[in-house]
């Protein structure tokens, strides 16, 4: 199946009568709890059991909790989707695309759900995230867990704000809702998922004023700064005719002291995931003014995973399993990256953070 055109930025989503979309949208939390599950053979059923009756967990869990903001956002893998619908292939659900830079890489790793869960209530996300690995137990194989935290005023572990410039309201459903486009599935949205792992004690020697270059913004004040090769700059995607491309993170600190584990878990929603591969690409294989993100000097990344996010009303009323021994479609296979120019002094470039300290 061919990928659907890329909407033109600015224009409206256009959802199809009906199409409400699952919480993609909702304000930050102060916790989350991430996870990514493959599908057993056989486990079919559970899971399309536990995704109809998602909603239902959310209201019986948060209402107890008025004000705590529990939501759960189910999204679902490209090896698992036929096995799953009789149903046509979102256009753009792809497996993740392994990047091999000359000196970082982002592997892609397993998963067929991921179940992305927020509160104001630590103890609400873990009673939900509790009941799914119930209600899946013998169905999934458990490929990662992160149990995330707001930190300070919303930075992450590197010390900078994280998320600035999030899209809001209007623009926020044009970046991140399907619309005519793909009229089977208006109203989902794409996501793709990142663990970092940061070399604090490293990051630490940096004079501070060398930690913003690489960032792009003041640690202090988040004011931006005009760096050409920083993080924030290599995220900035924008069209030939000027127009900037946004996606939807919703980012969370993670780590454990003990054991000396410090994290960024990336996360980040789009009406296509063009424009989160182009951020990835930059980072990774650099663009004609940076080798690379700098801030990969510093953050591994150790998973990567792009899944589609079904409107909410396509859980509730979700269509029939293929019959037994009926053929699959082939998953699209992931875009070639363009060729990346190298600068000809050589030199390291570095990229922009407009939004986040990863991606």
């Amino acid at each position: 199946m061919t990928s659907a055109t890329p909407p033109a930025a600015g224009s409206a989503p256009e959802p199809v009568p009906g199409s409400e979309p699952q919480p993609v949208l909702s304000p930050l939390t102060t916790f989350a709890t991430f996870l990514v599950v493959t599908v057993d053979p056989g486990g079919e059923e559970a899971v399309r059991g536990l995704l109809a009756d998602l909603a239902g967990l959310e209201r019986a869990f948060g209402f107890g909790a008025p004000g705590s903001s529990l939501s759960c956002v189910a999204a679902v893998g490209s090896e698992v989707w036929d096995r799953l619908y009789d149903y046509p292939r979102p256009a753009e659900l792809r497996p993740f695309t392994a990047l091999e830079g000359a000196r970082h890489r982002a592997p892609s790793t397993p998963g067929d759900l991921l179940f992305h869960v927020r509160a104001r209530r630590q103890d609400l996300c873990f009673q939900l995230a509790a009941e799914i690995m119930r209600r899946l137990g013998g169905a999934v194989t458990l490929q990662d867990e992160v149990q995330g935290f707001m930190y300070l005023d919303a930075r992450d572990l590197l010390g900078f704000v994280d998320g600035t410039e999030n899209p809001v309201g209007d623009v926020a459903r044009d970046a991140v809702l399907i619309g005519g486009e793909d009229p089977a599935h208006a109203g989902g949205s794409y996501v793709i998922v990142q663990k970092y792992l940061h070399d604090l004690d490293a990051w630490n020697t940096l004079p501070v004023e060398a930690q913003e270059r690489i960032i792009g913004r003041t640690k202090a004040t988040n004011i931006e700064l005009d760096e050409d090769a920083s993080h924030v700059a290599l995220n900035t995607i924008t069209d030939p005719d000027g127009t900037e491309r946004d996606i939807l993170r919703d980012n969370m600190p993670f780590g454990s002291p003990g054991r000396g584990e410090f994290g960024t878990y990336f996360i980040g929603y789009a009406r296509t995931p063009d424009v989160t591969e182009r951020m990835l690409r930059n980072m990774f294989l650099g663009t004609g003014t940076a080798s690379h993100d700098r801030v990969l000097d510093f953050s591994t990344a150790v998973t990567g995973t792009l899944f589609y996010v079904p409107a909410a009303d396509f859980l509730d009323d979700q269509p029939a399993r293929p019959a037994a021994g009926a053929a699959t479609s082939p998953a699209p296979a992931p875009p070639a990256p363009a060729p990346i120019p190298r600068p000809a002094d050589g030199s390291l470039g570095i990229g922009n953070l407009n939004r986040s300290t990863t991606p």
